[in-house]
């Protein structure tokens, strides 16, 4: 039968005559895809099971990505619309995000190996994705897709669009640099430091330098500059917010952690890879290789691998910056590990790797299905997990269409609250996030006016930012929702300010007032 992949003529050949692991060997795409088909199954399949609502950022990404705008006074929009398209494609709020985000976490792998192969080849490249599932920020994190993960395969991608085009002429490596190089913004900002530590590379390396006399770069960065420049023009439209919220956001951080909680975090997450390094056997003693990497592959994987990272380390000893930033900076930590420990690696040491892949995957998807039921259920711990949010979406809608003829347009109030409150709302409502015109600009006086608003807030008693005189008259009915097997119900507050209510001119001047 003919072979219908190339076999790796750079393994030695008593792998390729191994009876035990010959596909592992002779072709590493198979056991790639495996990978990525096992990593796309156990962890959409397991938190599809148990959790009952999203993650905080998942129902947020949900609420903004149905208004389809560029930016928020957070981050740039691209994860809210592939939340917001896996939505329309299926109907569903409950699994297509996990699908998606193990479709991103795939597609780093991908990558990632594509990087490898070029550098270390085929089978050293897969010995380097089989590393990445011990790595935490691969795993448990992974059902929560938000701006961290959606730019995880643009880091990957830009790193090995980056070698190519510095290593081949011509132009198309240069184009697609630019061009994934652009979108990757639209994933967050931080993408940015990518970028910034790319270009030093290809500044300080002589042979990535001398294509700047060619005119691909440039080309190259003419389509960059293109793609991101609807960025940088909404940016300055709506007064910089998302740097204000990024600098607010540092400021916290340094005044609610302890100063090395983000590098202590990092090294947390690193612990099953160096595990899995010793378990591998690739951390024993053994004579040096007689032919080395090559030093500026070497250079390159660690600048750009391992730089980013250690940066922000640094960086949030003094500022507080970082503390979500990590999930992209380990991407070519494998490659980094392979790099320096790949002649070590034989038959037994590559089926160890491969064991250990499959095990972290499986094992861990299946505790963190376990763990989260428990701590919903038996623990009665309320977790962003553990919230009945189609039970609280339906009733927001009855209690809405109860006091109003027309459709339920906006949801505000706590904010938490209200994103579940609309989430699978059969009117797709607007979210009015913390009650301000700022952080939610689809949300205007006319549309208030003309629409009216649905104020959802959990527990009884009415949380003072809702002023006396929005509720004046208006019935608030409190609902209790089981969402626990142990625990006692959750109360949850609703009050419905129908368009033409005597209530919506002292709501819209309140939030007319500068700050609003």
């Amino acid at each position: 039968m003919t072979n219908w992949l190339p076999v790796d003529r750079s393994v030695p050949g008593d792998w390729r005559q191994s009876s035990t692991w010959p596909r592992l060997i002779r072709y590493p795409e198979v056991v790639l895809a495996l990978l990525c088909l096992t990593q796309i199954l156990c962890w959409t399949v397991a938190p599809a099971l148990v959790d009952v609502s999203p993650p905080n950022d998942v129902a947020e990404g949900f609420m903004w990505g149905r208004e389809w705008v560029l930016l928020t006074y957070k981050h740039p929009q691209l994860p809210g619309w592939l939340l917001e398209i896996s939505h329309l494609l299926t109907g569903s709020f409950r699994w297509p995000q996990y699908l998606l985000a193990q479709l991103v976490v795939s597609a780093t792998f991908i990558f990632v190996y594509l990087l490898a192969r070029d550098m270390l080849g085929r089978t050293r490249a897969l010995a380097a994705v089989l590393l990445m599932p011990s790595l935490y920020f691969f795993g448990w994190p992974t059902p929560q897709f938000n701006h961290d993960y959606a730019q995880m395969p643009f880091w990957a991608a830009i790193c090995w669009l980056l070698w190519r085009a510095s290593r081949d002429s011509g132009a198309k490596w240069w184009l697609l640099l630019g061009l994934v190089s652009g979108v990757g913004l639209y994933a967050k900002f931080s993408t940015g430091l990518l970028l910034l530590f790319g270009a030093i590379w290809l500044l300080s390396d002589a042979r990535a330098r001398s294509r700047l006399a060619t005119p691909w770069p440039w080309l190259g960065l003419a389509v960059f500059l293109a793609v991101a420049a609807p960025l940088a023009v909404e940016l300055y439209r709506i007064d910089f917010l998302p740097l204000t919220y990024a600098a607010g956001r540092d400021q916290w951080v340094l005044a609610n952690r302890a100063r090395l909680y983000y590098i202590g975090v990092q090294m947390a997450g690193l612990c099953g890879f160096l595990l899995v390094l010793a378990i591998s056997g690739l951390l024993r003693r053994s004579p040096a290789p007689e032919e080395p990497i090559e030093r500026r592959k070497l250079a390159y994987v660690v600048w750009m691998g391992l730089g980013p990272a250690v940066l922000v380390m640094v960086a949030s000893l003094f500022t507080g910056t970082g503390e979500s930033w990590g999930a992209p900076m380990y991407n070519l930590v494998g490659v980094v590990a392979i790099a320096l420990l790949g002649h070590r690696l034989g038959a037994i040491e590559m089926r160890k790797l491969a064991i250990c892949a499959f095990i972290c995957i499986i094992g861990i998807s299946g505790a963190y299905a376990g763990i989260r039921w428990t701590t919903c259920n038996l623990r009665g711990r309320m977790d962003a997990v553990c919230w009945p949010a189609q039970k609280i979406s339906d009733e927001a809608e009855a209690v809405w269409h109860a006091a109003a003829p027309g459709r339920l347009d906006i949801v505000g109030g706590d904010t938490r609250m209200a994103l579940l409150a609309g989430l699978s709302a059969y009117d797709k409502p607007s979210i009015f996030t913390d009650l301000n015109m700022r952080f939610a600009p689809w949300i205007t006086s006319q549309r208030l006016r003309d629409h009216g608003m649905l104020l959802v807030w959990p527990g009884r008693d009415v949380p003072p930012y809702l002023p006396a005189a929005w509720l004046d008259g208006i019935p608030v009915k409190t609902v209790l929702f089981d969402w626990s097997l142990r625990a006692p119900p959750i109360a949850i507050s609703f009050a419905a300010i129908p368009p033409g209510a005597r209530q919506l001119p002292s709501v819209i001047d309140s939030l007319a007032q500068p700050g609003n």
